[in-house]
């Protein structure tokens, strides 16, 4: 086993599949209310990787029924985790947050909890409203670290630093949370040697989980006007595909790899086109990472 996946590790602890159903809670987010931004970070599109089933008038409840019907159908999964995933998932008040994180545990069958946010966005109480509902439960809290460069985070608008992410992590742990990092590959200013620091920091945080995406531009963002003016060259697919590898060669072994490339919709794709393929892009990781298991890691960057 090269890496441990998110299926490899469910199944090792559950003894077998166990689905993610992602959910869409209306929430919103301290960087587009105006609380600390307007407009989100650059990338960021107006559903905020949500499905938009909220502003549809589909309660979670029904969104996690229908999630756990299409699982159990296309995978023959019986056992899920609710996993709150547009926007901030802690923003908001106390009481709203629990009544929504309840209303997704439907049953017995939901064996877990997945919260999506962003390192500034928990504090105590919100952790211990967290680990109080979900016990007896497996849960995860994401949090969007993107970079460990402030100057990058500044450059991308995202309004918070690294520190806060280094903090929601400490904390985070001290009520047995298991946290998943998400970072970006190919972000406006950044080369090799950026990307490798956002991974060591990671490494040295023993981070229990991370997904991987790489910089795709989607329509009506800000990454689209700066792309179409001529100021940003997308990260290509090769170079992509060897990051990753080098940060799976990199990070603790039990690190849980959630996800190893973003995953755009095809209408609103912009650049780089590559994006399309996860496929592709998932085995030229799994090559590449056998590279570097075999030729180790310096010994093997001569192309760079």
């Amino acid at each position: 086993m090269m890496y441990l996946s998110l299926n490899q590790y469910l199944r090792s602890v559950f003894g077998e599949r166990v689905q993610k159903i992602s959910l869409d809670a209306g929430f919103t987010c301290p960087n587009r209310d105006g609380t600390k931004g307007r407009g989100g970070c650059i990338y960021c599109n107006a559903r905020g990787s949500g499905t938009g089933a909220y502003s549809r008038g589909i309660g979670i409840a029904e969104q996690m029924r229908s999630g756990i019907e299409w699982a159990r159908r296309r995978y023959g999964a019986r056992k899920y985790i609710a996993y709150f995933q547009s926007f901030c998932n802690t923003y908001g008040p106390i009481e709203r947050l629990e009544e929504v994180y309840k209303q997704a545990l439907i049953g017995p069958e939901v064996v877990g909890l997945s919260i999506g946010t962003r390192p500034d966005c928990i504090d105590r109480e919100r952790l211990d409203l967290i680990s109080r509902i979900g016990m007896g439960r497996m849960v995860w809290i994401e949090y969007g670290l993107q970079s460990a460069s402030d100057a990058t985070l500044a450059r991308i608008n995202r309004r918070h630093s690294v520190s806060d992410f280094v903090h929601a992590v400490e904390i985070s742990r001290a009520y047995g949370l298991k946290v998943c990092a998400h970072i970006i590959f190919g972000l406006p200013g950044e080369g090799r040697s950026e990307m490798e620091a956002t991974v060591r920091l990671l490494a040295d945080l023993h981070i229990d989980g991370v997904k991987f995406h790489q910089l795709y531009i989607s329509t009506n963002t800000e990454m689209d006007r700066i792309y179409r003016a001529g100021k940003y060259t997308p990260i290509g697919q090769r170079d992509y595909v060897d990051m990753v590898a080098w940060a799976l060669a990199n990070l603790p072994k039990g690190t849980v790899i959630q996800r190893l490339t973003g995953d755009p919709k095809r209408t609103e794709l912009v650049a780089p086109g590559w994006s399309l393929d996860k496929m592709q892009t998932i085995s030229m990781i799994r090559n590449r990472l056998r590279e570097y298991i075999v030729l180790g890691d310096e010994g093997n960057r001569s192309h760079h």
